[in-house]
């Protein structure tokens, strides 16, 4: 089963693992299969409980990560994220919120460990020894068989038990999600190059054990979820909580907060919107159920991954900052706050958001790349004097990579790692866990670093070097600022999947076209941050003969396709300009050229709730940290 655990074992991402993973490089990539050579088999041994059943329970819970001792949003610690239930009833109770039961595990698993909760709080290894324990007591408990050889099928009840969750439904999802990682198993690669990695094996059948908890969920709903056009994919834990459509003042326009619509028919939806909320679930809850306020399609909770819909996605929620994208968007807002990151985006949260955006864009036809399927953060301002404004969530700590692969599309899927050209179309892929780039100022009144944060981008330099200076956005730093580190600046960063035009190559160091500048970001052999993609899209040029030409924010009409000339909205290009010799990634070769107009509270109004569509073609571009648009007259595209 391995040898103990020695000074040669140290922790990569909060576990141990043999010294030798850590150094290897991709040519030499090790790959450490968690449940045989890790503290898990220590632990399931001294326990009693199938290794693999305790490695998959930790990647369901955290993907194998400690988070140095930093505990979860609702008091989870640790790879086992064992959950410390007084603080957190504590911490409930002071943020108002709607959840009245907490299970301690974390109690319970020191208990059956004999271990102190500091310990099981602070030290990785404590933590999954604990988490056995607390595996082997539960199963115990339930009359089910102990010991290593067991099969992992029959200890569904103590997985779901195990999981902290307070409702059926959380506990039968964790379930479910543990044992399928079983099955299939599962792997994390590291920032060097190496992995952890479960080896999937058979198990036998969950029903007898799954039965009576799909009841009590079923019926748990049933008492909990009032009536509601929900549009999401069978088995996820969703609610109704409409967000009102209320006109609260005299005046035609006095009203919120939404728009009705006939999407996918007019306007269509071409693209998805990641949120966080930047605050607590009941504040969002009370937020978006305010007519004076805004709104969006889902809300997401951290602790459970638990989904309230608001809106139809038939509807136009008013959610991105940018009315050509509200027209062609769903929204999620995700509970947590972007500078934080981890504590708050949970893997129950990630599961279940990847469910339901695969079942919409699936269902409306939104290409599930990451062009279309976008951060907050790449949301371009309408006009330049927007850009200042424009948000940056989910932020530099969400797992862009972890979600699509829940999505069943990772962001390597048709890439290759052959040597990089000029003129090559890569897509950035380089890899969280263990991706360590520079980001200050997550902790208000506290500009240092962030901490030892895993992050979902590669850093953009002037030159190639990296002390070189950061490549600076003039939308975002209208004043003449310069970049800077802090979790708010989008200026130099080239974000995992997104797609851009190699321009010139340095040794370990690779060039793209980016906001009209060429960016440098550390790409080795040995180990890239962006891999060549083998089939790539057409690219954008200026016109022959153009010695620059500009880029917008969105694709509004030309003035004649207006019936109202009291209507016509202003193409205004953006602060950028793509210079001759350049070139960009185009990533949706026609987005509709319309606008949706909206005005008046009632469907009735003459003129009005009309999707006005043009003849003028756009391409949208991956221009920098965020998407943009470009006119097809202004352009080459080939």
């Amino acid at each position: 089963m391995g040898a103990p655990l020695s000074r040669r074992h140290f922790l990569i991402a909060g576990l141990a693992v043999p010294a030798t993973a850590a150094i290897a490089s991709s040519a030499q990539a090790q790959v450490v299969t968690v449940d045989r050579h890790t503290i898990f088999a220590e632990a399931a041994t001294a326990y009693g409980v199938p290794a693999s059943v305790l490695a998959a329970v930790s990647y369901a819970q955290t993907r194998w990560q400690h988070h140095e001792g930093t505990p979860s949003a609702s008091l989870g610690y640790g790879p086992m994220h064992l959950i410390d239930g007084a603080a957190a009833q504590e911490a409930r109770a002071r943020a108002d919120k709607p959840e009245t039961t907490t299970l301690d595990t974390l109690g319970d698993a020191a208990s059956a460990a004999g271990a102190s909760p500091e310990a099981v709080r602070t030290d990785p290894e404590t933590n999954i020894r604990a988490g056995a324990a607390l595996l082997a007591a539960l199963q115990r408990a339930a009359g089910g068989p102990t010991g290593t050889s067991t099969d992992p099928g029959t200890w569904y009840s103590a997985v779901a038990a195990a999981s902290g969750l307070p409702s059926s439904q959380g506990q039968l999802d964790f379930a479910d999600e543990t044992m399928r990682v079983i099955r299939t198993g599962a792997a994390v690669e590291l920032g060097d190059g190496s992995s952890l990695t479960l080896p999937p094996r058979a198990i036998s059948s969950t029903d007898t054990q799954r039965a009576p908890l799909a009841r009590r969920a079923s019926q748990a709903a049933g008492e909990r979820r009032p009536s509601g056009p929900i549009d999401a994919p069978t088995g996820l834990d969703v609610e109704w909580i409409p967000a009102p459509y209320e006109q609260y003042g005299p005046a035609p326009g006095d009203y919120g907060n939404h728009d009705l619509a006939r999407r996918p028919a007019a306007p269509t939806i071409t693209h998805i919107v990641i949120h966080d909320t930047e605050g607590y679930w009941k504040t969002v809850l009370d937020l978006v159920q305010d007519p004076t306020y805004v709104s969006w399609q889902y809300s997401l909770r951290s602790s459970d991954g638990h989904i309230a819909q608001h809106l139809v996605p038939g509807d136009v929620g008013w959610h991105a900052g940018n009315w050509y994208l509200n027209m062609h968007s769903i929204g999620l807002e995700h509970e947590g706050f972007a500078a934080q990151g981890a504590p708050w985006f949970s893997e129950p949260m990630y599961r279940t958001s990847a469910t339901l955006v695969r079942y919409l864009a699936r269902k409306y036809g939104i290409p599930m790349d990451r062009a279309h399927i976008i951060g907050h953060d790449q949301i371009p301002g309408v006009t330049t004097a927007n850009i200042p404004g424009m948000h940056w969530d989910p932020g530099p700590f969400w797992d862009w990579e972890h979600y699509f692969e829940l999505m069943g599309a990772p962001l390597n899927r048709g890439t290759a790692t052959r040597p990089v050209k000029v003129g090559d179309v890569v897509r950035i892929v380089p890899g969280f866990v263990g991706n360590k780039q520079p980001v200050t100022g997550c902790e208000a009144g506290k500009p240092a670093s962030c901490g030892d944060k895993d992050t979902n981008f590669v850093t953009l330099r002037r030159s190639p070097a990296a002390d070189a200076p950061l490549v600076n956005d003039i939308g975002l730093h209208q004043k003449g600022q310069p970049a800077s580190t802090e979790v708010s600046d989008i200026s130099a960063r080239a974000t995992a999947g997104t797609e851009f035009v190699v321009a010139e190559l340095a040794g370990d160091w690779t060039a793209i076209w980016y906001l009209g500048l060429k960016a440098w970001f550390h790409n080795p052999a040995a180990r890239p941050t962006a891999r060549v993609v083998v089939r790539p899209p057409k690219v954008a040029r200026p016109k022959a003969g153009r010695a620059t030409v500009p880029v917008y924010g969105r694709c509004y009409p030309e003035a004649s396709a207006y019936t109202n000339p009291a209507d016509v909205q202003p193409v205004l290009p953006l602060i950028y300009a793509v210079p001759a010799g350049q070139a960009y990634v185009v990533s949706d070769e026609a987005p509709p050229t319309d606008y949706y107009k909206a005005k008046t509270f009632s469907l009735t109004t003459p003129g009005d709730h009309i999707d006005i569509v043009g003849k003028d073609p756009y391409v949208q571009v991956s221009l920098g940290h965020r998407v943009a648009f470009m006119r097809v007259a202004d352009i080459d595209v080939d």
